[in-house]
């Protein structure tokens, strides 16, 4: 299987990228092709033999990857499956590339592989990084329903069957949107804890937009995707959780904000997923309604 990796950057950690680069040209068998995406601002330098693209303006997460992943084609069709990396994280081992290779084809119903995320310093995986509800093990690999953003391989005929991700999200939940639609086309995702990207333990709440993007895309999730009767079940329980988790009033007025944003605004195409897939969630685990 030809692989190829999509890194975005905003051009702020060229050391980091640089050592990102070098743990991904040192995978076991075929070289890994490489394409960095200048999100906004020029690309640091970089290795010969990875290719660059620079964007005018910063499309945000998802946008960003989608250029990325059309650098390898239509839809990425010139490679069969596309590693997604953070620009400041570092695949742990040699063998990534390969468990990919060797995932993918053991398994054709395989679509998404999710790795872990680990602190390089303490080797500590937050909660938060493992997709699932029962996150206290972070070492048991298991099917799951979503997928870690920055830490992934994606089987390219997933992308060609579903499209890539949602552009208009700019950040936040794109993946859970993607791993919706993959599901709901018969693709099976996994998380592997074998399979581990370093990356500095960090809060999402860094972002300044965290918020409100977070609420705005989680209603658009919900509009997009779930059919009508699940829709209000969905996002009543996540508002119940949002102020379970007792945020400060500022967040909290952000969090509402884009809430209303997210009825207000238009989500893009709604494909509802069918009933068995809603099914197919709950024996994973995961029903559409958490």
């Amino acid at each position: 299987m030809k692989v190829g990796a999509v890194i975005i950057t905003m051009g702020n950690r060229p050391d980091e990228l640089r050592a990102l680069l070098d743990s991904v040209a040192k995978q076991d068998g075929d070289p890994v092709r490489v394409v960095v995406v200048g999100n906004g601002s020029p690309v640091p330098e970089v290795p010969e033999g990875v290719r660059t693209v620079e964007l005018p303006e910063n499309l945000g997460i998802p946008g960003g990857r989608n250029v990325g992943i059309e650098a390898f084609g239509p839809g990425g069709t010139d490679v069969d499956v596309l590693l997604f990396l953070d620009d400041d994280g570092l695949l742990a081992g040699h063998d990534t590339a390969e468990l990919c290779r060797e995932a993918f084809a053991a398994d054709p119903a395989l679509g998404i592989i999710s790795f872990r995320i680990a602190d390089p310093e303490t080797g500590v995986t937050q909660r938060r990084h493992v997709p699932r509800l029962r996150a206290s093990d972070p070492m048991r690999s298991s099917r799951v329903t979503t997928f870690l953003g920055g830490a992934n391989a994606v089987r390219t005929k997933v992308l060609a069957e579903v499209g890539g991700l949602p552009d208009e999200f700019f950040y936040a939940h794109e993946e859970t949107d993607l791993a919706w639609r993959a599901l709901d086309a018969g693709w099976m995702i996994d998380y592997r804890s074998d399979m581990v990207l370093y990356h500095p333990t960090t809060a999402p709440s860094r972002h300044a937009v965290y918020h409100r993007m977070v609420a705005r895309n989680r209603v658009w999730l919900a509009r997009r995707n779930l059919p009508a009767l699940l829709i209000p079940a969905y996002l009543g329980v996540w508002m119940l959780l949002t102020l379970l988790r007792r945020p400060s009033r500022p967040a909290l007025k952000a969090w509402f904000g884009g809430f209303r944003e997210g009825w207000a605004t238009p989500c893009g195409p709604r494909r509802p997923m069918k009933w068995r897939t809603v099914w197919r969630l709950t024996r994973l685990g995961r029903p559409p309604v958490i």
